[in-house]
């Protein structure tokens, strides 16, 4: 009887086999030149590898890389695109041009103090979040917090900076709430101001600063606070002593990241900002509004920018980096 089934189950696999033999797939699969470069692939994990790694590699450079490099190339000439019957020339001019001008330093400037501010607002604020997310809620919810979380951010930029002009306006929600318990009796002008710009790069801003702190928190095992407290650690003591120092690597993480994104906003400094928070990218984008002899200049700029942001930042992981090997008290 067992023999029986035994041929039984051997006869409906090799009909299955031949079934899919009469697919596309089958006989893509048994095709010997589909074989032979199946072969070649798997003949080594590093060939495998630079397989799979060869289109992200193509990716980086041509989307990334190239538009950078060729704004770079752009910033050392004297005009871009040039002019039919003329030569294009190199020229140090267009960085001449900022270092010479301090008309553009009050933005520059203010960008990074910006940058900075608003990212220190974003951990402060999303910090609670993430740890509350990690540490106190159970994991099977754990995954549905954070799609709840991730829902506003499937909305475009400008449609969230609206929502955020919406918000603070005059006849906004929260004037109108101020204004129904009574501790105001005309709105109170939060538009076009620090707070407003500071409001919507925050709002912007966090998922990219809780991401890696919830990945952070998550991976600090509880028992390291609970062993903590047996020692007479109070919440406090605990919470400097051992998760603020475990966490140090998401916290870097999330600062670099909302710190880069910061200096690079254009939209919402131009939507909820006033004459006096204008940015470094108005100033930049304003010479890629004229005529393209302006251009380089305002690659050049751009350039400035992005080196000046990567050296702070580099600056702030080897301070984070010293912190978490206790180098800095």
């Amino acid at each position: 009887m067992s023999y029986d089934a035994a041929s039984a189950r051997n006869e409906r696999a090799a009909s299955t086999l031949r079934q899919a033999d009469r697919t596309f797939w089958g006989r893509l699969v048994n095709w010997s030149p589909y074989r032979a470069f199946a072969g070649l692939i798997g003949a080594s994990p590093r060939r495998q590898f630079l397989i799979l790694a060869l289109f992200p590699i193509l990716w980086v450079l041509t989307q990334h890389l190239g538009p950078m490099i060729q704004m770079v190339g752009v910033s050392f000439t004297d005009a871009y695109p040039v002019a039919a019957g003329k030569e294009q020339h190199l020229t140090l001019d267009n960085y001449a041009r900022f270092f010479g001008d301090s008309i553009f330093w009050m933005p520059f400037f203010r960008t990074l103090f910006f940058a900075a501010t608003f990212t220190f607002c974003t951990l402060i604020l999303t910090y609670p979040v993430a740890y509350y997310l990690a540490r106190h809620v159970s994991r099977k919810n754990q995954m549905l917090m954070l799609l709840l979380l991730l829902i506003p951010f499937w909305v475009g930029e400008i449609v969230r900076t609206y929502a955020i002009m919406i918000l603070l306006g005059n006849t906004g929600a929260v004037n109108l709430l101020l204004r129904s318990i009574g501790l105001i009796d005309r709105p109170i002008p939060f538009m076009y101001t620090s707070f407003s710009m500071g409001m919507g790069i925050v709002y912007l801003t966090a998922l990219y600063m809780l991401l890696p702190l919830y990945s952070a928190l998550e991976k600090l095992p509880k028992s390291y606070n609970e062993a903590a407290a047996d020692l007479g650690a109070g919440a406090w003591t605990r919470f400097r002593r051992v998760t603020l120092p475990l966490t140090i690597e998401g916290i870097s993480s999330g600062c670099t990241l909302v710190f880069l994104i910061a200096t690079g906003f254009y939209a919402t400094p131009v939507l909820l900002g006033g004459p006096s928070t204008t940015v470094f990218a108005e100033t930049i984008a304003g010479f890629f509004h004229v005529a393209g002899d302006e251009w380089p200049t305002g690659a050049a700029f751009a350039t400035i920018m992005f080196v000046s942001a990567l050296i702070v930042t580099v600056v702030f992981q080897r301070l984070m980096s010293a912190l978490r090997k206790g180098d800095v008290k």
